[in-house]
């Protein structure tokens, strides 16, 4: 079954850096679309990042220019490196799998996601 594993989370003073891993299982890493989603508290969880099977990504506005996604299909992992983290950054983070090649409104699965605290 499908399974994703993430890692790196933490916590780290403002202007640092953090990178997020997620390592995969269960299904053809490279043929599908991977994302990171972020859920802070009291809000909804929101799409941060998603790149596709082809590698074309996409950024949310808050956080272009700050964090890159990336994969390594010969490792099946999924990558988020985060620079110039800011405080409102704060949230649990999750890795998540599309149906497809290409990024979907709904995912197929989120990973158990893990904190990052971004102190002021």
């Amino acid at each position: 079954q499908v399974q994703l594993v993430e890692s790196g989370g933490g916590l780290v003073q403002a202007g640092g850096s953090l990178r997020h891993s997620c390592a995969a299982s269960g299904f053809t890493f490279s043929s599908y679309a991977m994302g990171w989603y972020r859920q802070a508290p009291g809000k909804e969880r929101d799409l941060v990042a998603s790149i596709s099977s082809g590698g074309s990504t996409y950024y949310s506005d808050s956080v272009k220019g700050r964090f890159t996604i990336s994969r390594d299909n010969a490792k099946n992992t999924l990558y988020l490196q985060m620079n110039s983290l800011k405080p409102e950054d704060t949230a649990v983070y999750y890795c998540a799998k599309y149906w497809g090649a290409t990024q979907t409104i709904v995912v197929h699965k989120f990973g158990q996601g893990t904190q990052v605290t971004v102190s002021s």
